[in-house]
């Protein structure tokens, strides 16, 4: 009696359900750009950096560096940077969350530290953004003298 129950509410369900027939407007599943192409008529952002790789040459381990790469929107839509990231947790980004309007400039600002930190360092920032391709990344490298071999100097 309760299999009976079931299933009759179960076929009732459905039967109410068949006549929903929701679409999804194509505005907004419409991407031009796939993984093996980009069209060539849509209004894309481009970041472009001043400079790419800062190198801070030698500091004493513990110091701090701060840098700005400052880019310009050189593409025809509006930039959004949605996150960086550094590559680890001694190089921290900060971003600009507002959009930057086609021919507009912005800065990444980054702090490196290197407490702990010893010999040749590369690090980088990956900048996920409204471009293509998405992802966009800048780099600081040196050396870092530990205080032992700083002594001996």
């Amino acid at each position: 009696m309760k299999y009976t129950t079931y299933l009759m509410l179960a076929l009732a369900i459905l039967a109410s359900s068949c006549g929903n027939d929701t679409t999804v407007d194509t505005e907004i599943v419409n991407n031009p750009n796939t993984a093996s192409e980009t069209s060539v008529d849509v209004k894309m952002p481009i970041m472009k950096f001043e400079k790419e790789l800062f190198e801070f040459g030698e500091i004493s381990q513990g110091e701090k560096v701060n840098f700005s790469y400052k880019f310009t929107n050189v593409g025809e839509g509006d930039l959004i940077i949605s996150s960086a990231k550094g590559s680890c947790g001694c190089t921290v980004p900060q971003w600009p969350k507002e959009p930057i309007r086609p021919g507009e400039s912005g800065e990444i600002k980054v702090v490196f530290n290197s407490d702990g930190k010893s010999g040749k360092q590369h690090k980088t920032v990956e900048i996920i953004a409204n471009t293509q391709p998405s992802n966009n990344v800048v780099a600081l490298s040196g050396n870092i003298i530990a205080p032992s071999t700083a002594e001996n100097k």
